[in-house]
């Protein structure tokens, strides 16, 4: 429209530069042509239409005459519709050099808005009012109307609602702490059925594999919660509880050994494998990985290929938990150079049987 409006305006200067080295004669002659080829439009014609830009420039230069005057001019619209043209235009100019300006408070800095709902994430039992008091600590002024208002925004709901810890919550929270403890069954060759015994921790995802037996009795698993103990110990472990189901092998006095330890054993409710679901996960894997892919012949077979993938695990083998690094090897540094990913060499080693593939790169 600006633009069509700038091209009338030159259009219509550049008329009125042309009227002036004209005569009164020649103007008058003029006059009367344009107002014959006016009549013979009216006549073929019966509404024009106008557009924005085509209003404006006759509601700009037809104000100035007189108003008893315009009755006699020929125009293809009534005057009472170009008076409204001029109004119109007066309304515009005015709403565009009078824009109010924006009411109220000028809004919160981007960090400020970041920085709120972050503290809400890391700190569940904080309100607004301590977030405020938070952000009033580090010199940040802001009232305590906007911390209500940016947590609202962005949909973090009352504090009274956030501070209810779930179990999972818990498990992160205190994963330098935990241990988590099972048995899962293994089956040999023959048929025979052998119970193992697991224990991992959930900070690092180190598995210890303390035995395996077909006939569990209170004595050996008393036994390897002595073992379990001494292990930590050696590895001066900061483990301070152990989660465990509620299976009849775990007897009192191995609770007791555990306690003297400095161990709390935590038991999970009935029929919830998931508050154990680390250990459950590795069984899983273990399973998957090893028993379902190895004919165990007997008792030291299964406790060879069991050891054989401790170290596997812990070793080597990838965890998400621990950004795809192993418990005892850190990831290398990426290949940045083009020409080592276009020359890679990468070699295999096999470990029990082929069952286990484990790769590097060569040196």
């Amino acid at each position: 429209m600006l633009l069509r409006l700038a091209y009338l305006t030159a259009t219509a200067t550049v008329a009125l530069l042309r009227l002036v080295p004209m005569s009164d004669r020649e103007k008058d002659i003029e006059i009367l042509t344009l107002r014959h080829q006016l009549l013979v439009l009216q006549r073929q014609v019966g509404k024009p239409a106008f557009d924005d830009t085509d209003r404006v420039i006759p509601a700009g230069l037809l104000h100035r005459l007189p108003g008893e005057k315009w009755r006699h001019v020929l125009l293809l619209v009534r005057p009472d519709t170009l008076l409204r043209w001029h109004r119109n235009l007066l309304i515009r100019r005015h709403a565009a050099t009078c824009v109010p300006r924006r009411r109220g408070r000028p809004s919160t800095i981007r960090s400020i808005r970041a920085l709120v709902p972050r503290m809400a994430r890391e700190n569940s039992s904080w309100g607004y009012r301590r977030i405020h008091g938070e952000l009033a600590a580090l010199g940040i002024k802001v009232a305590a109307s906007t911390v209500w208002e940016i947590l609202r925004e962005h949909g973090v709901p009352p504090a009274s609602e956030r501070e209810g810890m779930s179990w999972a919550d818990f498990l992160r929270s205190q994963a330098d702490a935990l241990l988590a403890c099972d048995f899962f069954e293994a089956r040999t060759l023959a048929g025979a059925r052998v119970y193992v015994f697991a224990v991992i921790e959930h900070s690092t995802r180190r598995i210890r594999v303390l035995g395996a037996t077909a006939h569990p009795t209170a004595q050996w698993v008393v036994q390897l919660g002595r073992n379990l103990v001494m292990d930590l110990e050696a590895a001066r472990s900061g483990a301070r509880f152990l989660i465990r189901d509620r299976d009849s092998k775990f007897t009192q006095a191995f609770d007791g050994v555990l306690a003297d330890a400095g161990l709390k054993v935590v038991t999970s409710g009935i029929r919830m494998p998931r508050m154990n679901s680390i250990m459950e996960r590795w069984i899983q894997t273990c399973r998957r990985e090893l028993l379902d892919r190895t004919l165990i012949w007997n008792h030291s077979h299964l406790l060879h290929a069991l050891r054989e993938f401790e170290s596997f695990s812990y070793g080597h083998r990838p965890h998400r938990a621990l950004d795809q690094a192993a418990p005892l090897r850190s990831l290398p540094e990426p290949i940045i150079e083009p020409g080592e990913i276009e020359n890679l060499q990468v070699y295999r080693r096999e470990r029990l049987g082929g069952t286990l593939h484990q790769y590097r790169r060569a040196a």
